[in-house]
């Protein structure tokens, strides 16, 4: 055989790129393109060299191995894991006690040497078939990383080409057709980033879960990103809006292992896992500014390769700088049928465990507990298989199950890739799942109800739907939303909507903050007592002992009021934040920030709190801060709570986010809606407060809405008008108002609904002055979701706007869309 020149067998990367990919593979071919065509506009990526697919192939021909291998896979079943197992580890062993051609050794040694003297690299793989838009072999191959010395590099460039033979790679590449003679593997030999000092993760430039395309989603930990990439860490998340570059969304994660040296200046010095700092874990791994740095250079690579891609990143401990380490495309969204499938579950149950939610998806089996990749064979189809984290090793049991559940991971572990990939739903990251669940136990995981994935006892029954996406005409008014949890946000945006015409923000804080915002107050202004030297007291808060309309937080402290066991709970709550009132404030504003990114540009009127007193009692806290009402429905609530001095402290904590969310992260598509206001005073009250918190109407282009849910509302409506720029509709009060009817009674409140004369009678009356006055009016309430006549009718009244809950706006769509066809002045270019 005549000897191959060394240059056939080494390319530096910054010589390549995509045209590179039968040559080095996708991984290093793209690493080649981002340093030739993206260095200029900020993206940085490490340097080194591939070597090229003509070197895999010499190095079996050398050692008479190309044969060898296809007849040993030859006939495999892939299916039978023993066998498997047996095939790829004899392979494997063949390629590593294999000798490297000549001159690809003395290529490999020649470029090693001119990084510099025993330099620290990364040994990766790159497979000539990989991260091609329509299959991902995103850890199929092995990486090896703190590689130092010439003679270490050979013999881990030797391991990579092995592990094009990994059990998972096998099987990968049948379950995908593809054939193992056709696909080659080039080593990519990478300058180390001394992210063992700092930080790494991936980034996708889409949400993964709902496909949402505006978000950049950012996940961090400390030390090397395998643990990340692995699923052996519960890293930071963090979602940057492209439109505007805000930050919306943070979730401190466990981080409680990291990867560094092994040690230090020390050939074959390797990696070694070491537990991370207790304060390090209480605190973010990258700083706001690092988040943003990066989602620009992830937009940067989006617009280059012009897809959604799927990004790894190093930041440097002893630089600062944050590097690219690999990106390839993203491969499960886009796959996208054009069918949108949607998973109910019909009904509930004891909640087992909870974590992170992958898929979107529903899936139900017998529990198989799996300790190790050595009972894989244990996994019977069907099972829902349960273990501490799923590496690669796994897969080939993976797509046998109904559903995976793990206590490690994030939802950009290379577990929840795969788990995407093959439409399994997951739910990783739960912390205890090997311990809860027993084996041979029925559960139910459902990962269709937002961002928390739940397994329930038992077998329930959910359905699964299936519809073409179409093109819908538009309606006579537009459609909006009803919309609470900014878990869901993405995958509700992406039905068709003219924005949100109800944001809850009580979900916000009841499920994200958890905290009564009087206690977080109390204990951020007495942060000396943050550890309490004397016994606390769980009496009723002394502002309550009298006048609701003392000024608050003058009468003792905090621990005369709040338990040492609600301070320990707050404080461990709002770990990773200057204060509770930093994380009330946030959480507060990402969650309203999550649902204003949605939908953006459209509107979103956010509605400020509206919780009762019975149920703001029951946030941590509650109880000592909250009046024991006869019927907290029509009690403390509302405009009144937010001027009155007791609660206005914890009303400004809703202001300060509002004003973030628009000012400093620009999301000026939110408008803000003040619901319950019962007079003219009150009205006034909550304006000036408003404007005296840096919200002021008109400013901006800030609109005020208040709710019309009250008949004193429609009564004084030209005198609420002045000071709003509209109404929307609060329909379930109105009616119960109206009619003397407590919506909450079961004896009473199913004899009514909105579509009582009285009540329409009162309707027709503020659509009218609404429309007069040139003011905006919708309706937010329950009735036209329920009641599909009803929403016709408040059409041909003329309403602006009809929010609806998500689950029935396509339906609704289609029915005003017709109506408004068959009713002449109702189609918007008849108006």
């Amino acid at each position: 055989m005549n000897a191959m020149p060394e240059s056939n067998y080494i390319a530096p990367l910054e010589t390549l790129s995509m045209q590179d990919v039968p040559r080095v593979g996708g991984k290093n071919a793209s690493l080649g393109e981002m340093i030739g065509a993206l260095s200029g506009l900020g993206v940085k990526v490490p340097g080194g060299f591939a070597t090229t697919a003509e070197a895999f192939w010499s190095t079996l021909d050398h050692n008479g191995l190309r044969e060898k291998i296809h007849a040993r896979l030859a006939g495999l079943d892939v299916s039978d894991v023993a066998a498997l197992q047996a095939a790829g580890q004899d392979i494997r062993t063949w390629v590593e006690k294999a000798t490297l051609p000549a001159a690809l050794e003395q290529g490999i040694r020649n470029a090693y040497e001119a990084m510099g003297d025993h330099v620290s690299v990364a040994v990766r793989s790159s497979a000539t078939a990989e991260d091609l838009p329509d299959a991902s072999f995103a850890g199929q191959q092995e990486t090896y990383l703190n590689v130092r010395g010439a003679d270490d590099v050979v013999s881990h460039v030797k391991k990579v080409f092995a592990s094009l033979y990994n059990d998972r790679a096998i099987a990968y590449r049948v379950h995908h057709g593809f054939d193992h003679a056709q696909v080659a593997l080039s080593a990519g030999i990478q300058r180390m980033v001394r992210s063992d000092l700092a930080a790494s993760g991936v980034i996708f430039t889409l949400d993964t879960e709902s496909g949402f395309r505006e978000v950049v989603f950012i996940t961090s930990s400390y030390g090397l990103g395998e643990m990340v990439v692995q699923g052996a860490v519960n890293p930071d998340e963090f979602y940057v809006h492209k439109p505007t570059r805000a930050l919306i969304s943070k979730t401190l994660g466990s981080k409680a292992i990291k990867l560094v040296y092994g040690a230090e200046g020390t050939q074959g010095a390797g990696t070694k896992q070491v537990a991370t700092p207790e304060d390090d874990r209480l605190r973010f791994s990258i700083t706001d500014a690092d988040v943003r740095a990066l989602a620009d250079m992830a937009m940067t690579i989006e617009r280059h390769y012009r897809r959604p891609m799927d990004i790894e990143w190093a930041k440097d401990g002893e630089t600062g700088e944050l590097f690219i380490v690999q990106a390839r495309p993203e491969t499960v969204k886009a796959r996208s049928t054009g069918l949108q499938e949607k998973y109910v579950l019909k009904g509930t149950g004891e909640v087992r465990v909870t974590g992170r939610a992958i898929g979107q998806k529903i899936g139900a089996g017998r529990v198989c507990v799996v300790a190790s990749p050595k009972e894989m064979e244990r996994v019977q189809p069907g099972d829902v298989l349960v273990a501490d984290m799923t590496d690669p090793d796994w897969e080939p049991v993976m797509k046998r199950s109904a559903a995976i559940i793990t206590n490690r991971g994030g939802r950009t572990c290379h577990a929840a890739i795969v788990a995407r990939e093959l439409g399994i739903p997951a739910v990783v990251g739960s912390g205890n799942a090997t311990e809860v669940l027993t084996a041979g136990e029925e559960v139910t995981v459902s990962c269709a109800e937002g961002d928390t994935g739940k397994v329930y006892a038992g077998r329930l029954e959910f359905d699964r739907i299936e519809e073409a996406e179409s093109l819908l005409p538009e309606p006579p008014v537009k459609i909006m939303m009803n919309v609470a949890n900014p878990e869901r946000a993405f995958e509700f945006a992406q039905i068709p909507n003219h924005g949100v015409g109800l944001a809850r923000i009580e979900f916000i804080i009841n499920n994200q903050i958890g905290i009564h915002p009087l206690a977080a107050l109390e204990i951020s202004r007495f942060a000396s007592l943050a550890t309490p030297e004397s016994p606390g007291s769980q009496a009723r808060h002394p502002l309550y002992q009298g006048s609701t309309d003392v000024a608050p937080l003058d009468k003792g402290g905090v621990g005369g009021i709040l338990s040492d066991e609600f301070i320990a709970q707050i404080l461990a709550k709002t770990a990773g934040y200057a204060d509770p009132v930093a994380f009330y404030v946030d959480k507060l504003a990402e969650g309203v920030a999550t649902l204003a990114a949605s939908f953006w540009p459209k509107p979103v009127i956010v509605r400020m709190s509206d919780f009762k007193s019975n149920e703001y009692a029951h946030l941590l806290g509650g109880k000592t801060y909250e009046p024991e009402e006869e019927n907290p429905m029509i009690g403390f609530r509302g405009a009144s709570r937010y001027v009155s001095s007791v609660f206005r402290p914890a009303f400004e904590l809703e202001c300060r986010a509002l004003k973030k969310v628009r000012d400093d992260m620009g999301l000026t598509n939110v408008e803000i809606m003040i619901p319950f206001v019962r007079t003219l005073e009150e009205a006034r009250g909550v304006v000036e407060l408003l404007a005296e918190n840096g919200l002021k109407r008109g400013e901006g282009g800030l609109r005020l809405i208040m709710m019309c849910e009250i008949p004193s509302n429609v009564l004084l409506a030209e005198e609420f008008l002045k000071l709003f720029d509209g109404f929307s509709i609060g329909s379930n009060d109105l009616t119960q108002l109206t009619l003397g009817v407590d919506r909450d009674s079961a004896l009473v409140a199913g004899s009514f609904d909105e579509r009582n004369p009285a009540v329409k009678k009162l309707l027709a009356e503020v659509i009218a002055i609404c429309k007069r006055q040139g003011k905006y009016i919708g309706i937010c309430g329950q009735g036209p979701s329920d009641h599909p006549d009803f929403a016709e009718w408040l059409v041909g009244q003329g309403i602006e706007s009809i929010s609806l809950n998500p689950d029935t706006v396509v339906a609704t769509w289609k029915r005003l869309a017709s109506f408004g066809r068959a009713t002449p002045g109702f189609l918007p270019d008849e108006k």
